[in-house]
């Protein structure tokens, strides 16, 4: 007799369909989206002056960068092939119009926020923006002097000759373009004046990067300023004697930013990224803001000879380029108009009056950055660096700060005889002149110097350190989700894990020289790499996930990321949420997966946190059957970090470690302060509080204050003996 046939489920029938074809966002939109949760922290005014200042800071390098590279590469592909689709659905055409629409809007927002609400409440506190046209004559006299001792000596104007090209304009830098009227008998580059000639000429005036932009005036209490291109405007007839000044207006042109090297035809890395430098500086303009007062005459002429259309034409309503105001963030004398300070709290685990090496024997340690000092990492390199049993230091740099002292330790262990290697990525976007600086100056110190890997960007965060000890040699390791840069370690958040665990360490060093050595890297133990094994690792572990909930067991994965775009990694979220595994995303910006859509992701939930510092970490949490696997990573979930860079997953293995990361990564989704809720439309709404709004970043300021706190009250309570120190002879017996 034939077995009945059982009916499918919904969850089955589910798992057999195709998955919807509108099941992706588009990247670019979902990058303004987070650029308007940016701008929403500039709006609230719960926040200090200064700090929705800085925000708003912040939404104008954040768009800046966005229109050169994003914007420029769009429109590379347009010209490419203009009818190629992006996973969710648009042609190049369609990404413009919308991306250039909702950038015009954010920018509306900015400029509104400024002129209504900023600058008057800032006016009240004493920090004021002056208006040079209606001024005191006490002003008026100190902005005359300053522009006939210092300004009007630095400046040139440049004339635009009809007949000649249209002069390089510096890519983000504040210009003047004026329009003056036509001399009678001759055009300003001396040709003779024609029946049917324009009744006006035009002349820019580059202000440079050699002057401050904000020009302090006269007063009595609180800072008062005037901008240079405002100061300029207003004596700007003083470089056309004789010549009558129709309008004057600011200016700033962004330039396509999104040239890589073609390393296939680059013989020389160093040279061709010097190339790529330079040829930035020529790219074309990709957007013009102006003065929204220019003239239809002016800016008919700006636009023509740009080459651009209409909706890559700004008018701003205000400053052009609002990053002036991380200047007044930074004034002296204001900081009850500033957050209260969160200072980074020393690790419990870390003794400064131990060595490094003696506290990671101890132990793994965890570091969770900007809550926790940076120091520990930095302290580590230097001890190396002077230490006579450190035999070598290997490391990856891909960006550091202006007066990296890891880089001054490098040097110096070179100096002083040291196996010193550095792997520096030259292709850094907007870090390369920096990189290629601190490369030649190491060179010369004796640093062995990797210019990074031909066709892949190096972006894995790792240092060894080779160190000879009675048991033998062992290796001491810094694994982390941020760059080696002490002064953005105070900004980002970020983890790091100091180790000198075997497996670990033999890992790294297999994982470092196969990368100095352009060579397939041996089969690693517990460390896993991109571009050779981190998504097929990631796969396999979101695939076991769905295949423990088919099975009905639990199914769970929590992750934090700042970015999520790949569609094979978001369709097997997909396929496991529709299998019933419970995923729980923090994702800062782009998110390219609709959660909380019926028979798709409706156990799937997406925040984003936006509050003072960064969220820059990458964790990844699995329930794996109960026996957790957790993970810190210097990958995003994005098709480039997977395939076209090196990076790294590390797994955390000791048990405090564990514990404390995860709570850490817990802590996020309780967050009602600054938690962002995405919705399945790409939108986002902000998490409303029942009670008292619980602020992550704050809660753990707190929390791992108070940790350090308690193991200071540790050790006060506890005696502790100096031991006699016994030569490296007795130690040995």
């Amino acid at each position: 007799m034939a077995k009945k046939r059982k009916a499918k489920s919904k969850k089955d029938t589910l798992l057999d369909q195709p998955l919807p074809d509108d099941r992706f966002i588009n990247r670019e939109i979902s990058w303004l989206e987070f650029n308007q949760r940016v701008l929403e922290q500039a709006a609230d005014e719960s926040l200090p002056l200064l700090e929705r200042a800085k925000f708003l800071a912040i939404t104008s390098s954040n768009m800046d960068e966005f229109v050169m590279v994003r914007v420029g590469g769009l429109r590379m592909q347009y010209q490419r092939n203009a009818q190629q689709r992006d996973p969710a659905g648009l042609t190049i055409a369609e990404q413009l119009n919308a991306v250039l629409g909702k950038a015009q809007m954010i920018v509306s927002q900015q400029y509104r926020l400024v002129r209504d609400t900023l600058e008057p409440a800032l006016d009240q506190e004493g920090i004021s923006r002056i208006d040079l046209n209606s001024c005191s004559d006490r002003c008026t006299v100190a902005a005359e002097t300053r522009f006939r001792t210092d300004i009007s000596a630095v400046l040139s104007p440049q004339q635009i000759s009809v007949g000649h090209p249209f002069p390089l304009l510096q890519g983000l830098g504040v210009q003047l373009c004026v329009r003056l009227k036509a001399d009678e008998d001759t055009e300003l580059g001396g040709k003779p004046a024609e029946e049917g000639d324009l009744p006006w000429q035009f002349a820019i005036v580059p202000l440079g990067r050699v002057l401050d932009r904000m020009v302090p005036m006269p007063s009595d209490g609180g800072y008062r300023y005037v901008l240079l291109e405002d100061l300029v405007t207003h004596f700007v007839s003083e470089f056309f004697p004789n010549r009558e000044v129709l309008e004057c207006i600011p200016l700033r042109v962004t330039r396509n930013a999104d040239i890589e090297l073609r390393e296939d035809s680059a013989a020389d890395l160093l040279g061709g990224m010097e190339e790529v430098l330079e040829s930035r500086r020529y790219s074309g303009a990709v957007r013009l803001e102006y003065g929204a007062h220019a003239s239809d005459e002016m800016v008919a002429f700006l636009s023509e000879s740009l080459g651009l259309t209409n909706q890559h034409l700004f008018a701003i309503d205000g400053p052009l380029d609002l990053t002036y105001l991380f200047s007044l963030h930074g004034l002296d004398g204001f900081e009850a108009l500033k957050d209260e300070a969160w200072p980074p709290q020393p690790s419990p685990q870390i003794d400064a009056s131990e060595k490094m090496f003696t506290t990671i024997a101890a132990g793994d340690v965890i570091l969770v950055h900007p809550y926790e000092r940076y120091d520990p990492v930095v302290r580590l390199i230097e001890e190396a660096a002077i230490d006579p049993d450190v035999l070598a230091i290997k490391q990856v740099l891909y960006r550091t700060s202006k007066k990296s002292p890891i880089v001054a330790a490098l040097k110096r262990a070179a100096d002083r005889g040291k196996y010193v290697t550095t792997i520096v990525e030259l292709k850094a976007r907007f870090d390369e002149a920096r990189n290629i600086e601190w490369a030649r100056e190491m060179e010369h110190a004796g640093v062995q110097v990797i210019y990074g890997i031909r066709g892949l960007k190096t972006h894995a965060k790792v240092c060894i350190v080779v160190r000879r000890e009675p048991q033998g040699i062992v290796r001491y390791v810094h694994f982390g989700t941020g760059n080696y840069n002490e002064a953005t370690a105070n900004l980002y958040g970020d983890i790091s894990l100091l180790t000198c665990d075997d497996i670990l360490g033999a890992d790294a060093t297999t994982f470092f020289n196969a990368v100095t050595g352009a060579s397939q890297p041996l089969q690693m133990q517990q460390l896993i790499a991109a571009p050779i094994g981190l998504r097929k690792r990631l796969l396999d572990l979101i695939a076991a996930e769905r295949q423990r909930c088919l099975q009905g067991q639990k199914g769970q994965i929590t992750a934090k990321l700042n970015a999520l775009v790949d569609t094979e990694l978001i369709d097997a979220l997909y396929r496991a949420s529709q299998a019933g595994v419970k995923i729980r995303l923090n994702i800062r910006g782009v998110c390219c997966l609709r959660p909380g859509v019926e028979g798709l992701s409706e156990n799937i939930e997406v925040i984003s946190i936006v509050d003072r510092f960064l969220e820059h970490a990458r964790i990844v949490l699995f329930h794996h059957g109960g026996a957790e696997e957790l993970l810190i990573s210097s990958a995003d979930w994005m098709p480039r970090n997977l395939d076209r860079r090196i990076e790294l997953l590390v797994p955390i293995v000791e048990e405090k470690c564990r514990r404390k990361l995860i709570a850490v990564l817990n802590r996020y989704f309780d967050d009602t302060h600054s938690a962002w809720q995405m919705l399945p439309n790409g939108k986002y709404e902000l998490v409303q509080a029942e009670g008292e709004p619980l602020r992550s970043q704050w809660e753990l300021y707190q929390w791992l204050a108070e940790k350090m706190d308690a193991a200071q009250q540790s050790r006060r309570t506890t005696f502790q003996t100096h031991e006699p120190r016994r030569s490296d002879d007795e130690t040995d017996r």
